[in-house]
């Protein structure tokens, strides 16, 4: 597709790194708006996106070198080229949120509070991340006859980036809705797990990007499924505290 949008004297703008950055520059200015609401200042805002998104990008691109630990072991110096695609959701998920949770608990602020607060840009930054993913030709899906043609791999295939941004941006206004009717503090964190896991796991069986694990399912399906439970789980307790008198 377009991996690369131009360039600026000797600097290459790359496309996924653009649409990370927008990403980023996005949901930080609404996230902070929102959280100035409940007398959250920006700085705390800004910092606290910092270290999730420096956490979430550490974790992704781990889990990612991990789940294709042969690929990279053969060209080491592809780790570190992050702008040609390559970040695994679930990793960025767990040190992205060990890290919000370090920050979170270091100023002594609600961490129930502060997730859900930022659950439903966690969804539409994912969002616009994919549309990076898209052009950049990475995170593809398998051939289809209709489907969109990707010159960097010469067929039709799945749109799956576009597939996993319209239900993200779903995803979002579903948890915006939530954040005016839920009274349970850590219900929109919890709802975005199970949302944002089924999200997943749908998609991948459109993906052609990596092959199948166990019983037909992907690493990441099955990774999916252990989010959903997580997601459940805490929603669920939740649940069970609200109802006790």
């Amino acid at each position: 597709m377009y991996p690369t949008i131009g360039h600026i004297g000797p600097i290459t703008i790359y496309s996924f790194g653009l649409m990370l950055a927008i990403a980023v520059m996005l949901c930080s200015f609404l996230l902070s708006r929102d959280a100035g609401k409940v007398g959250i200042s920006q700085e705390t805002i800004f910092d606290l996106v910092f270290w999730v998104i420096l956490g979430g990008i550490v974790g992704a691109r781990i889990f990612f070198i991990l789940l294709n630990f042969s690929d990279f072991a053969a060209d080491p110096k592809q780790i570190i080229m992050i702008a040609n695609g390559g970040l695994a959701w679930q990793g960025g998920l767990v040190l992205g949120c060990l890290a919000g949770v370090f920050y979170v608990r270091k100023k002594n602020l609600s961490l129930s509070t502060m997730v859900d607060l930022a659950a439903p840009y966690l969804a539409l930054g994912q969002a616009v991340g994919r549309i990076g993913c898209f052009l950049n030709g990475c995170c593809y899906g398998r051939p289809v006859a209709w489907g969109i043609y990707f010159p960097v791999h010469g067929q039709h295939l799945h749109p799956t980036q576009l597939y996993d941004t319209g239900m993200l941006v779903g995803i979002f206004f579903i948890l915006k809705y939530l954040q005016k009717n839920s009274r349970r503090r850590g219900e929109i964190f919890a709802a975005y797990l199970v949302l944002a896991s089924v999200e997943r796991f749908i998609n991948e069986f459109f993906r052609a990007d990596h092959i199948n694990a166990v019983m037909g399912l992907s690493v990441f399906q099955w990774v999916s499924v252990a989010v959903f439970i997580l997601g459940g789980y805490l929603w669920w307790r939740l649940y069970r505290q609200s109802r006790v008198i």
